[in-house]
């Protein structure tokens, strides 16, 4: 059936065909009505599942932890300073192997205050053990949800699905929304965490652990994410087969004979596929590379995107002080040992919300295939002088 929902909506929507049975959340601008829906299908019984009120992102994921340690499917949602108020509890998360399932509504970190959208938040979270993944519709979001769940729960590994703030947290959509029994079809029945709670059996969980067993549980939770990609591309074939609509980790547009490749993620892939189009009508081979898995980075899928590419120009939306920006870092990671590797350029633009307009993905391709020499190491589009 399909339904004109918002992205935060579509969050809802999946998380209560999932039969989710653990909600904690606190309250942040833009995820707000994703809590707000979530207590309502709780209060009025579409929904069965307990909804917990907390003071704080931090409680709210230490309470998400405390369920999903018994077993039971679990879920929280935040933004912003909310998700760097979870920074410590991310990575308790992820060290006990819990298949918690989160909803971040990307919005630019502080200071200055903002509430609108860019990707710094989550970006800065990627070293915490979680896998991400990167929306850039509405069906995008349901879809990626529901399949959060399977991918968390294959690999024992919590997963955060990324959604622009306000770009596509409060712009409605048409999505085909599955029947419940579709749902549950396809999540079938889930895999038994490695640590329950269990009141008849009392045994400590996580403990001060020495240095001679420490890293190798370290090393087990790393070769879990990085087993997180092939759980990720087996269920969206599942999904695909079910339900028709297909996710790769990284989407392929127009890059087969592309010899300008840009690189992006989340809404702006739409203009920048808009730009892609009119340019390849004026007989220039560029081509766009949109990452949907982040973490972890499709290194393979990457490298056979851009191998055949003399230059690549990545648009990003979150900076690393000091450094650059963090998707430019990962490709620099992808590209190295390629022969006749492309030349890749780096491009920050719309953070704190600002638009992302065509004449930016036009002035960056002109400055990568004509003024290369002009360019720094990160270049800054849309600044006002």
């Amino acid at each position: 059936m399909k339904s004109l929902i918002t992205g935060n909506d579509a969050v809802s929507t999946a998380v209560r065909l999932a039969r989710v049975e653990v909600i904690a959340a606190y309250p942040i601008t833009p995820q707000t009505s994703i809590s707000e829906k979530l207590s309502l299908y709780c209060s009025e019984g579409t929904l069965d599942a307990d909804f917990i009120m907390v003071e704080s992102e931090h409680s709210a994921l230490a309470t998400v932890i405390g369920a999903a340690s018994t077993g039971v499917r679990t879920f929280t949602a935040t933004s912003s300073q909310g998700l760097a108020l979870m920074h410590e509890l991310l990575h308790w998360a992820s060290g006990a192997r819990l298949p918690i399932v989160m909803a971040n509504v990307n919005r630019a970190l502080g200071a200055p205050w903002s509430i609108w959208g860019d990707q710094t938040d989550s970006l800065a979270q990627r070293d915490t053990g979680w896998l991400q993944f990167y929306c850039e519709s509405c069906q995008e979001v349901l879809d990626t949800t529901l399949m959060a769940f399977a991918v968390a729960e294959t690999v024992n590994t919590p997963v955060m699905v990324m959604l622009d703030g306000f770009f596509l947290s409060h712009t409605a959509e048409p999505v085909e929304v599955p029947e419940p029994e579709e749902v549950d079809s396809f999540l079938g029945g889930r895999p038994e965490p490695p640590a329950l709670v269990d009141p008849s059996e009392p045994h400590t969980l996580h403990a001060v652990t020495s240095p001679e067993y420490f890293m190798e549980f370290k090393h087990r939770q790393f070769k879990a994410a990085e087993q997180g990609e092939q759980a990720a591309i087996e269920v969206a074939q599942g999904f695909e087969k079910k339900f028709g609509r297909s996710y790769p980790m990284t989407e392929n547009f127009m890059c087969a004979d592309a010899e300008t490749v840009l690189v992006t993620s989340g809404t702006a892939a739409g203009t920048v596929r808009h730009v892609v189009r009119k340019l390849r009508e004026q007989g220039r081979k560029v081509g766009m590379m949109r990452v949907r898995m982040f973490r972890p980075y499709p290194f393979d899928e990457v490298r056979e995107i851009i191998a055949g590419a003399k230059r690549v120009a990545v648009l990003e939306r979150a900076i690393s002080p000091g450094s650059e920006g963090v998707m430019a870092q990962e490709l620099r990671s992808a590209a190295y040992g390629l022969d006749d590797a492309p030349r890749i350029y780096d491009f920050v633009t719309g953070l704190g919300g600002r638009d992302i307009v065509p004449e930016y993905i036009e002035q960056m391709v002109e400055l990568v295939e004509n003024g290369a020499d002009k360019l720094e190491r990160v270049n800054w589009l849309g600044l006002k002088e």
